[in-house]
């Protein structure tokens, strides 16, 4: 059922103003989007990246909370510069932050391997990111 939903929720971005949108869905979240030089909004370069970001934390999840318990702290940093002569992001870097300090080296190594291959499983945004998609765009007008 939850499948059926989440292939269900629609989602879109209404004009609110001057190069500013907000983004919405039909189970009610809000994110307000624009440029650079407007304040207290993200760029769609920015929610790119915390879309990446967001992936890839929810992605290894599971098997971090399965060792190191449900109260674990985590943290995804992801930059990348722009290149402005071909808009578009040439190379997206992460980094999760979590302490494995409780855990002894080995221990340690194999929750990596796994965390990594949980990542590069069923991250979809960095698996799209990865192999690339098609984007049809249709202009639809009164």
């Amino acid at each position: 059922m939850a499948d059926a939903q989440q292939a269900h929720t629609e989602l879109w971005v209404e004009r609110t103003g001057v190069r500013r949108y907000t983004g919405r869905s039909s189970r009610g979240a809000e994110v307000l989007v624009g440029s650079e030089d407007v304040e207290g909004v993200f760029t769609p370069g920015e929610l790119l990246k915390i879309a990446l970001a967001a992936c890839t934390g929810m992605s290894s999840d599971r098997p971090l909370a399965r060792r190191l318990g449900d109260d674990y702290d985590a943290t995804v940093r992801v930059s990348g510069a722009a290149d402005r002569e071909n808009e578009r992001y040439p190379e997206l870097d992460e980094i999760l932050e979590v302490d494995l300090s409780e855990l002894d080296e080995d221990a340690q190594a194999r929750l990596l391997t796994v965390v990594e291959r949980a990542i590069d499983a069923v991250c979809t945004v960095g698996r799209t990111l990865k192999t690339g998609t098609a984007v049809n765009l249709a202009i639809k007008t009164d």
